[in-house]
């Protein structure tokens, strides 16, 4: 019977490098990955988001189906053979979040199908951060080996880049992104709006769950500015049981749209932030020069 995989959790933080980890799976040759980054297969059952979950699967696997009615599948065989499994994945991974807790094993079954002698399988979600110290506690003893990875970023730079995807998303024809993102900050400050972007950025709150819920063997936490280097990459690889790869450790992934913030909109936020960089200076000592940078606005 084949050895079954290592199953990793990227459960954050959004932002934070989770994008580039998913990327450097995909390509890594011994490591087993769907086609879909974020399954939200656990948040969907217990933070009441089945509904928004399943309609933006519909939603990824309506723009697959007419990205596959462009193609040329004689011309771009590979293209229309990407777009046919990402259909395939989305119709597979609808039917599991459907299920609801109940459907643990079609999920791990979603995991691993096709895996064949990969020694790695990954779900790279992170909102699986915000779960439950019972939940996590669950997802770490799925597999006989489980890993979980949660990335930092420094986080005026994680904030403003998480204001900047929100503010994309909603943004509507004409209307002014750099006002509609200033707006977003303001009222995230003030405690008014924008729960998510704030919980997204607790490091505090989230390690506290993750060390309760997972054994110290089988979680890393690490700033995204250490694990992107050679020397970070090569203790990822050690910590999830892969051979190195070179990685491509200056690539941005889904890094959105670019837009600076004043200094005074980065002493705010700096103020706002200044619990996290004194809760992840303790935890790590002294920290990248870009954070102090950002600390020393405070």
């Amino acid at each position: 019977m084949a050895e079954q995989p290592t199953l990793l959790f990227g459960v954050g933080a959004t932002k934070a490098g989770t994008g580039w980890l998913h990327d450097y799976l995909v390509r890594h040759d011994q490591c087993h990955m769907r086609s879909l980054k974020e399954l939200h297969y656990f948040d969907a059952c217990d933070l009441d988001g089945a509904g928004f979950h399943l309609r933006s699967l519909a939603a990824k696997r309506a723009a697959a189906r007419r990205g596959l009615a462009r193609t040329d599948a004689a011309a771009d065989p590979a293209r229309a053979a990407r777009l046919a499994a990402r259909i395939a994945d989305c119709d597979e991974l609808i039917a599991v979040v459907a299920g609801g807790a109940a459907a643990v094993p079609a999920y791990l079954d979603y995991l691993t199908r096709g895996a064949g002698t990969a020694r790695l399988v990954a779900d790279i979600t992170p909102a699986y951060a915000l779960l439950s110290v019972e939940r996590l506690r669950m997802m770490a003893a799925l597999a006989p080996v489980t890993r979980f990875v949660y990335l930092l970023r420094d986080p005026v730079e994680r904030l403003w880049s998480h204001i900047r995807m929100n503010t994309a998303r909603g943004l509507k024809e004409g209307e002014d992104f750099a006002g509609r993102a200033a707006r977003l900050l303001r009222r995230l400050i003030a405690g008014k709006g924008a729960a998510d972007i704030r919980a997204r950025g607790d490091y505090a709150a989230a390690i506290d769950r993750l060390q309760a819920a997972v054994p110290a063997r089988a979680l890393m936490i690490d700033l995204s500015e250490r694990v992107l280097s050679d020397a970070g990459l090569n203790r990822l690889c050690g910590f999830l049981g892969i051979a190195h790869r070179d990685g491509q450790t200056g690539r941005r992934v889904h890094e959105g749209q670019s837009l600076t913030m004043t200094e005074a909109q980065r002493r705010t936020a700096a103020a706002f932030l200044a619990p996290q960089y004194e809760f992840v200076e303790k935890m790590f000592g002294p920290l990248p020069a870009s954070w102090q940078a950002n600390m020393a606005k405070v």
